[in-house]
């Protein structure tokens, strides 16, 4: 059943047509007519989970348990290894209970030798199933994901959500590499962040309102329960990055996703508060319906277009354009109004 859900999740991902706004619009950047910077001399790496990387991007989590997943993993990590950009993987849940699955996932570190790969599993993840997540694909931290908005709107989904936040912190005092806890698509309020905070956790993903609809996906799989009337319910990343951001916490790590699909977007991710974007229903769309080479020219544009980015804000490293000016404008500026 878990294998089969996994497959349906990615065709119906596919299939979707909902496009909800992260409201990246809303943010304003000034334009430098006086860089003073060259452009070859523009450094786009940064420091990730303890090993620096080329581009503050990472492939976030998708999939792995079926033929197709191990396929679409096998893609996404030769992206991955090619732009030494981290990969997390998809929910390892089925890797525990079935054994034969565990290729789809063990792939990605085969092909992604010395760069990061990050271990996926539910809040529900006992700490025994977390060390050995981690130690399958020798993994550099474990995403412990969110969702109960998809959950509730599964036939077979959970109901009962109690102690999870507990449950976080004993994955976190036992597990010997770093835990980032991540939204699915609806995003984090602030609120949220905090607890994780006060438990112990130091990086959160976002995944704001904005990308990959679960409420549309899950629809898909059961049309006779229509609830188009839920598709708008969430944080927008926008709003949802800049009030994590304002918790102002010196040892959060906040990696911004949910509508990531440009070179504009990771740009003003990283002003109004990202320590590191992440992208994965996009790029799935280009490796299933283009293809490993028309994947990497989206890769090489975003890379491309990020340095202008860089330079037209006068920034000619991702520490300086963190610092530079910005104004948020209409429904976000609303929203974030007290």
């Amino acid at each position: 059943m878990r294998k089969y859900r996994k497959t349906e999740h990615i065709e119906n991902f596919l299939r979707s047509t909902y496009v909800g706004d992260p409201l990246f619009s809303n943010i304003f950047l000034y334009n430098d007519s006086l860089p003073e910077i060259n452009y070859d001399e523009i450094d786009t790496s940064l420091n990730f989970l303890n090993k620096k990387v080329k581009f503050p991007l990472m492939i976030n989590a998708m999939t792995g348990g079926s033929d197709l997943s191990e396929e679409i993993n096998r893609s996404l990590a030769n992206v991955a290894a090619e732009y030494d950009l981290p990969m997390a993987v998809g929910s390892q849940t089925i890797a525990l209970e079935d054994k034969d699955s565990r290729k789809s996932f063990e792939i990605v570190r085969e092909i992604i030798k010395d760069g990061i790969v990050i271990s996926n599993l539910s809040g529900f993840a006992s700490t025994e199933d977390a060390k050995l997540a981690v130690d399958l694909l020798r993994a550099d931290a474990i995403q412990i994901h969110l969702n109960p908005a998809q959950e509730l709107v599964q036939v077979e989904g959970e109901r009962n959500f109690c102690g999870i936040l507990n449950n976080i912190e004993k994955i976190v005092n036992t597990s010997e590499v770093p835990v980032i806890v991540k939204e699915v698509g609806f995003g984090m309020s602030q609120k949220t962040v905090k607890k994780l905070h006060d438990v112990g956790v130091k990086y959160v993903d976002i995944s704001g309102f904005g990308g990959s609809n679960f409420f549309e996906i899950e629809n898909l799989r059961e049309p006779n329960a229509d609830i188009s009337d839920l598709f708008s319910w969430g944080i927008p990343t926008a709003l949802s990055l800049i009030e994590a951001k304002k918790l102002a916490y010196d040892d959060m790590h906040i990696i911004a996703s949910g509508g990531i699909k440009t070179s504009v977007d990771i740009v003003k991710s990283l002003c109004i508060g990202a320590d590191m974007t992440a992208i994965s229903g996009e790029i799935l769309s280009y490796i299933v319906r283009g293809g490993y080479e028309y994947t990497l020219r989206y890769i090489d544009g975003l890379m491309e277009k990020t340095k202008m980015l860089m330079m037209l804000n006068g920034a000619k490293n991702i520490s300086e354009l963190q610092k530079v000016d910005y104004k948020v404008t209409g429904k976000l500026r609303e929203l974030l109004e007290d």
